[in-house]
C-alpha cells in the first residue's frame, strides 16, 4: 500500500498545484439537430492499407453545399482506445456540430475524415482493448494515416494537398496520436489538437524537440481537458513545456470528466479556428 501511495501522491500533488481558469462550455443547443438548415452527408469509405495488408474503413463527413468544382481542406478526427471509426458519430455527433456551425458561418467548409486508428487486421474494438498488440496498433496507425488514408482521400475527393490545409485532432488515445503524429510531421500538418490526451502522448520534450521550428511552422496547437479528468496531468505538462519554450498554443480546461461533454465542446471550439490564417 505504501508503494501505491508513493506512486499516486505525486500525481495528485501536481494537479493540486496547477491553476487555470475554467473555460466556458459550448452554448446550449450546439449539438442539437436542426430541421431548418442544410445538412452535410456522412458516408463510409473503404481503402486498401499497404501498412496493414487489407481493406480498412473510415467515416467521412462532406459539408453542406459540397461541390466537386471546389477544393476543400481536411480534418482527420481520431477516436479513443475503446472506439473505432464510428465512435465520434455514436457519442459526439460531429456532423450536427458542424452543420450548426456552418449555418452560422462560424467555420470554414471542410471535409472531415474519421478513420479507425487501430492499424491491425482485426481492428474491431472488441476483447481487451488494452492488450499490448492493440496499443501498438495505435502507434502503427501513423504509417497507415500518412501512406494509405491521406493518399486515398486526396485521390478520390477534391481536397487541397498542402500542409496548410490539413488538420489532425482526436480524443483520449486519439488525442495522443494527434499530438504525436501532428507535431512529428509538421511537413504534413500545421493544425493540431489533443482533447484529453492519453498516456500514449509522447513527453513534451519529444513532441516538440525544436520549439523554434514548431513556432515557425504551426498555425494552431490546441490542448483541452476536463478538470476532473484523471489524465489531466498529461495536458498540464505539455502546456507547461510549451509555455516555458514560448510555443503559442490554446489550452482550455472545462468543468468535466473524461467524456464526450468535454470532447464535443473541444471540437466545437477547435473547429472554429481551423483554416483561418490569422490565428497566430
Amino acid at each position: 500500500m505504501k508503494k501505491l501511495i508513493s506512486l499516486v501522491f505525486p500525481f495528485f500533488l501536481s494537479l493540486a498545484g496547477y491553476s487555470q481558469e475554467i473555460a466556458n462550455p459550448a452554448p446550449e443547443g450546439f449539438d442539437v439537430v436542426r430541421s431548418d438548415i442544410l445538412h452535410g452527408n456522412i458516408d463510409t469509405i473503404t481503402y486498401f492499407s499497404e501498412t496493414v495488408g487489407n481493406n480498412r474503413n473510415a467515416v467521412i463527413y462532406i459539408p453542406p453545399g459540397f461541390s466537386n468544382e471546389k477544393k476543400y481542406p481536411v480534418l482527420y478526427l481520431l477516436h479513443g482506445i475503446g472506439g473505432d471509426e464510428f465512435e465520434w458519430l455514436n457519442g459526439g455527433c460531429p456532423q450536427v456540430i458542424f452543420d450548426n456551425l456552418y449555418v452560422e458561418n462560424k467555420i470554414e467548409p471542410m471535409i472531415v475524415v474519421m478513420p479507425n486508428g487501430r492499424a491491425m487486421k482485426d481492428d474491431r474494438a472488441t476483447g481487451n482493448v488494452f492488450a499490448p498488440e492493440k496499443q501498438e496498433s495505435f502507434a502503427t496507425f501513423e504509417k497507415d494515416l500518412l501512406n494509405d488514408v491521406i493518399p486515398f482521400v486526396e485521390k478520390n475527393y477534391p481536397v487541397m494537398k498542402d500542409r496548410e490545409h490539413r488538420a489532425i485532432a482526436g480524443l483520449s488515445m486519439g488525442g495522443g496520436q494527434s499530438l504525436n503524429f501532428g507535431l512529428g510531421n509538421l511537413d504534413k500538418f500545421v493544425w493540431v489538437g489533443g482533447f484529453s490526451s492519453a498516456p500514449n502522448t509522447k513527453p513534451p520534450q519529444e513532441l516538440v524537440p525544436n520549439p523554434e521550428n514548431a513556432k515557425a511552422q504551426l498555425k494552431l496547437l490546441w490542448l483541452s481537458c476536463g478538470n476532473k479528468d484523471g489524465l489531466i496531468n498529461i495536458s498540464n505538462q505539455t502546456s507547461d513545456y510549451l509555455k516555458e519554450n514560448g510555443v503559442p498554443h490554446h489550452y482550455e480546461i472545462y468543468d468535466g470528466n473524461h467524456d464526450f461533454e468535454v470532447w464535443k465542446t473541444s471540437l466545437y471550439k477547435f473547429s472554429q479556428l481551423l483554416f483561418k490564417f490569422d490565428n497566430q
